[in-house]
């Protein structure tokens, strides 16, 4: 273990690196609930898209564990499975073998771009202050989208966001979680945030948020995984505009939610160096890569660097060991899948808020004495959780920064890389 992962350079344990993958996988294992249903309803097989999840999720996080070396994990990436069924099924009349057919392709050309370092660049390109306000937007997002899985924060027609009934539910249940999780916390107890999502899981079974869809009767421990997909493509499209604007959907929202998690997570975990780089960060792309072309063939929607890994960070994970325990669980879940589906939304929300708020902690570094620096890294982190998407901070943040440098004098501290990226940026916007 010390020789593959080096766990004493990166100050960890076995211990802590197991407990980091469980958490890692409890907060983001909600995917194999939800993954499926909403392919389902683009005309695929529910059961099928199950275990093409699971085995893409579990191969991906072990690419990224035993090449990268990085606590990150990787599964079929929420928005972009969205996008997968109701913009290209639903919206564009496309069939689902066509939509596998541009995320395979996409997922190709991430290859080629990853052995390039055509990623690599625009992960450097990005300016140290906006790298900070990326962290930080990212726990604004994921505090969010626990809140709202939780039914803390719910929709509302005049008001777009109001507060849930919580008083009762899961929004209560959520609350006790979060108490029981930050108690934990702040009391230094290995394993917090883990144990506060079994505690809250066993509170929710008497207050009957814990349960199997359709009840306890028949429940069983144990599941037959069924076969995924098999390369089922049509090339038939390829060559029409409309296909390329989708393909180029899939790249564009791909390669900045990957960008920015591996940005946020790794500035949390304090594993980049003085100027922010990220180590081992042409693997950790090629992870991602490679996750989304297997699972094209497996049958599910792009594979992306998972936000939530960020929980397991905060549960002291700091190598690729914590990954490896988290893929293991994506194999255990397709003969377990009973038992880990009974996990509540209210039960991970918790820790997702919680980690919301240690990933706050690179705001105090950015430089808001410089409105050139401040303002795109302001704009970078209110721009995701209003837009429900990582790249979306990215954005906005990228293209602030290059118009206040340009009018305030200061074009030289704009890179070429960061200029091309920009100009993608305002070209995609007439592309929607």
């Amino acid at each position: 273990m010390e020789k593959l992962f080096k766990l004493k350079a990166h100050g960890t344990t076995v211990r802590t690196e197991v407990l980091a993958g469980i958490t890692t996988f409890l907060t983001m294992a909600y995917i194999l609930a939800v993954n499926p249903g909403m392919l389902a309803e683009a005309g695929m097989n529910q059961n099928m898209v199950f275990t093409a999840t699971a085995l893409s999720a579990a191969i991906a996080t072990f690419v990224m564990a035993f090449s990268a070396n990085l606590p990150i994990a990787l599964a079929p990436g929420m928005g972009l499975n969205a996008f997968f069924t109701y913009t290209v099924v639903m919206g564009m009349g496309y069939s689902w073998e066509i939509a596998l057919t541009a995320v395979f392709l996409e997922g190709i050309l991430f290859i080629i771009l990853s052995f390039f370092n055509v990623r690599e660049a625009i992960i450097n390109s990005i300016p140290m202050n906006l790298k900070r306000a990326v962290a930080v937007g990212i726990g604004i997002f994921i505090t969010l989208i626990g809140m709202k899985n939780a039914g803390i924060i719910v929709s509302n027609e005049a008001t777009l966001l109001a507060l849930g009934t919580v008083t009762s539910g899961t929004a209560l249940l959520a609350f006790i979680g979060l108490i029981i999780m930050a108690v934990l916390y702040v009391k230094k107890v290995p394993g917090s945030i883990l144990l506060g999502i079994l505690i809250t899981t066993l509170i929710g079974i008497p207050m009957g948020i814990t349960a199997p869809f359709g009840g306890w009767e028949g429940w069983k421990l144990f599941s037959t995984p069924a076969a995924p997909y098999f390369f089922n493509f049509d090339f038939s499209a390829v060559l029409s505009l409309k296909f390329f604007t989708v393909f180029f959907a899939f790249l564009f929202v791909d390669i900045f939610d990957t960008v920015g998690t591996l940005v946020g997570v790794t500035t949390q975990a304090g594993l980049t160096d003085k100027d922010g780089n990220i180590p081992n960060v042409k693997q950790a792309l090629l992870a991602d890569a490679v996750g989304t072309t297997v699972g094209a063939a497996l049958g599910t929607s792009t594979v992306t660097s998972y936000v939530e890994s960020s929980s397991g960070v905060a549960a002291g994970g700091r190598t690729g060991l914590t990954s490896v325990v988290t893929g293991a669980l994506f194999i255990l879940a397709l003969l377990f899948s009973p038992l880990f589906l009974l996990i509540p939304g209210a039960a991970t929300a918790p820790a997702l808020i919680l980690v919301g708020f240690l990933m706050m902690k690179p705001v105090v570094k950015i430089d808001f004495s410089d409105p050139t620096e401040g303002i795109p890294a302001f704009l970078a982190i209110i721009m995701m959780p209003f837009c429900y998407s990582i790249a979306e901070g990215i954005v906005f943040g990228v293209l602030s920064y290059v118009i206040l440098k340009v009018f305030t004098g200061k074009y030289k501290q704009v890179t070429p890389v960061t200029w091309i990226i920009f100009v993608v940026f305002i070209l995609r916007f007439f592309m929607h």
